[in-house]
Order: structure tokens, then sequence, then C-alpha cells
């Protein structure tokens, strides 16, 4: 069997779910296991049955120790399965040491994460950033691939005399690295220079973030009026996406779309997709996203916000929390709870239409709040600067003086340093 390569899941396989009860605080083994089912079942995965073990830790050379890895072994013989999966990222060593005691294949969550993704990568972008990760996961759990790498492309026909194959193999994919690197770096460029642009149009962004299957694509088509691909699962969308759409006022902004966030993301993606992350700072707005209807809703925001702090720890500053699904929630004091907790919060379903305008209302609101009111005393001479503020500002009130304009108005901060030499007359 090979081993340390990055599994692609094929359709009806059977599977046998492996989980480690540490008994940690804020820790729930059950949730995590009906997770990794979810995302199991995304990838096309049959689950014949779970297995959970309790310990202090993870056994440093099986994860659930060599008694347990044996009685494992005896189920996927009994239950005739293709695959275990287990509920976190194995050490290189830990997959060598359950690949020679069970004999079949052997995935941790990471692995599974990265082929649904590149499962969902559709943009020459999203197909970059995910096979980044693949080789980043890939490298140190590499003992030999033999021809199978060569598909990779380059290096491994300039074998070195006296050269191993593993070696070989680790510079076939270090190559990899250093191309894919490259390429990303060109498309993060390119994306620097369209929000440049934005930034110079005075175009407003509102990002959606949140947990995966949260509904943001859903919410996303309501706004804009787009025909973007749902479905409830996992990573259903994974590719950014921008589309225009209007406030109350009929005022025009861009909506993003990203890729939504989900416990234990790997470490690998986050890194791989910093280009496409870095997208939220540009943001005028954080759409939060909550599924209500989950059980373990709250604990969804926590992790998201872990996130986008990492990304950006003021985050909060912009964050408008949306909680999604409220026709699925009968419960009035849940409604209550939330309102005190969440005080401008907005309440929707988006497949159902409801609230929608309300919460238009209230990222008009939010915007209108982030711009500074001014009294400009503008020179007949400034004729750029006055079409720029006519074009991007809000023009309350103009007295035309014998030298100048004398003008109230309503502006974005940006737009408040360009006209701050002319607030005093």
């Amino acid at each position: 069997m090979l081993k340390g390569r990055c599994y692609t899941l094929k359709q009806n396989e059977k599977a046998i779910l492996v989980g480690l009860d540490l008994s940690q605080p804020g820790e729930d083994i059950d949730r995590a296991m009906k997770e990794l089912s979810l995302l199991a079942a995304t990838a096309g995965a049959d689950i014949a049955t779970k297995v959970i073990q309790k310990r202090a830790a993870p056994d440093p050379a099986n994860y659930i120790g060599k008694g347990k890895t044996e009685e494992l072994s005896a189920l996927i013989e009994y239950y005739a399965v293709d695959m275990v999966i287990f509920n976190d990222e194995l050490s290189p060593s830990q997959i060598r040491n359950l690949d020679r005691i069970i004999e079949t294949k052997v995935i941790d969550r990471t692995n599974l994460i990265l082929d649904i993704f590149a499962r969902r990568a559709l943009s020459r972008e999203g197909k970059l950033q995910v096979e980044l990760a693949q080789m980043h996961y890939l490298l140190p759990r590499l003992i030999g691939l033999g021809n199978q790498l060569s598909r990779l492309g380059g290096g491994i026909g300039t074998r070195g005399p006296g050269e191993t194959q593993l070696e070989v193999d680790r510079r076939v994919i270090r190559k990899r690295i250093t191309d894919l690197k490259k390429e990303i770096s060109a498309l993060r460029k390119h994306r620097a220079l369209h929000r440049q642009r934005r930034k110079r149009n005075r175009q407003q962004i509102i990002s959606l973030v949140g947990y995966t299957n949260a509904g943001k694509s859903t919410l996303l088509n309501v706004l804009t009026g787009a025909e973007l691909y749902t479905e409830d699962k996992l990573f259903a969308t994974l590719d950014p996406t921008v589309r225009r759409g209007t406030l109350s006022g009929a005022k025009e902004v861009l909506f993003t779309d990203t890729v939504g966030f989900i416990e234990k993301l790997p470490r690998q993606l986050i890194s791989a997709f910093q280009a496409t992350l870095e997208e939220l700072n540009a943001a005028d707005v954080l759409l939060h996203v909550v599924d209500l209807s989950h059980p373990e809703y709250l604990k969804q925001v926590e992790v998201v916000r872990s996130h986008l702090a990492a990304i950006d720890h003021n985050y909060y500053e912009h964050e408008i929390m949306v909680f999604n699904k409220i026709d699925l929630v009968d419960d009035p004091s849940e409604r209550a709870y939330l309102e005190r907790e969440f005080p401008a919060a907005s309440f929707i379903s988006a497949l159902n239409k409801i609230g929608i305008g309300a919460l238009k209302e209230n990222i008009a609101a939010y915007l209108n709040n982030q711009r500074c009111s001014l009294k400009i005393f503008l020179p007949y001479s400034e004729g750029k600067l006055y079409s720029e503020l006519q074009k991007y500002g809000d023009v309350l009130s103009v007295i035309s003086r014998s030298d100048h304009l004398e003008i109230e108005a309503a502006v974005d901060p940006e737009m408040a340093d360009k006209l701050e030499p002319f607030t005093r007359s």
C-alpha cells in the first residue's frame, strides 16, 4: 500500500469514523463526530460505524492506543470497509503505524477537508490554493510514492546519481510548492489591484462570513439577484464571489461571499487561502451569517470569530450578526435572548426572503454611521475636488460666497482626510 499520499475519496466508499474523547473543557466529542459524519458524507463516503476512544491524551504511536487499534482492525474486517477516517490530524508516524496494523486506507480530518476543497474548487485561483495546501500536507508524510508523483511535473526526470526515490519525490513536491506560491503571489497582486481600484471608486464592500452551510450563498443570491450554486452540504461553494447589489435608497454596493469556516480548519488551507481571506480586510461590513437552526450555533459563532480574529483583530468593529433560518426556530425565549445579547443583529430567512428589507436597512444605517459630517469652505479653484465630493459624498447644503463654496456634507473617512484642509474658513 502506498503511504503518505493525499487520498481522494470515491463515491460510496464504506468508512469507519474514529474519534478521541479527551474530556477537555469546551470539547464535545458527540458534536465533533456528527460534524465528521457530515464531512465524510459530503466527500461521498458511507458510514459503517463510529468508534470513540476515551484517553487522557492521544497515543504518540497510533493515536488511539495499541489495544483499540487491534479492535479497530477487527471492525474493519467485520464491516468490510474501504477506509478509516480519524477526527484529528495525524502525525506521519501515526499514519505509518496505523497503516501497518489495520491494512486499509487511513484518512485524517485534514486529508478529508482537503479532498472536499479539491472537489469544490472551480476557479483557477481556488484550484491553485487547494493544491498548495495538499502539497504542504503531503510533504512531511511522504514515504515514497514511486512514479505516482511524476504527474506533479518537473524535477523527477533530473535525478542525480545515487539519489533515492524518496529524495526525488520530496524535491518534486518542493519544486511544485515553489511554483504554486509564485502563481498565487501573482494572483494576490491582481486581487490587490482590484481592491485599490474599488477603493479609488469608493465602492463599499459587504463581505459575508460564517460557518460552513450557514446559508451565505443563499443570502448573496437574495441580496444581489445572483444565481450561485447552493446545496445543503458543507463547503457547497468554495470560490470567492463578488456581485453588485443595492441597499435601501437604491445605494449600490458590492457583496462578496467567502469560503465558510469550520472547527479545526486545516492550517494548510488557512495559509494557502491567505490571498482570498485578505479580501475580508478590505470589507466595510462583515455580515456574520449564523444558522440559527443548528443546535450548536453559539459554538459556531465562537469558531468563526476566532478565525476572523486571526485575520483581523479589529473584525468586531465591522461585524453585523445575521441570524438565518428563523423560520425553523419556534422558541420565542431564544429570540428574546439573542436580541438582548446581540442588539444590533438582524433575523432573517434567506431561503424564504424573510427580514431581507430590514437587513438592508441595518447595513445602510451602519454605513451611514461611519460617515463624518463636515462644514467645508472650498475655493472655486478646487472644481475637481468638488466633483469628487458630489460623486462620493452626500452634499446637504451649498452656499456660494465671494471666493468659495460653503458646503455641509456627510463623507467617508477617506474623503474627510482630503477635505480636512478646507474645514476652516
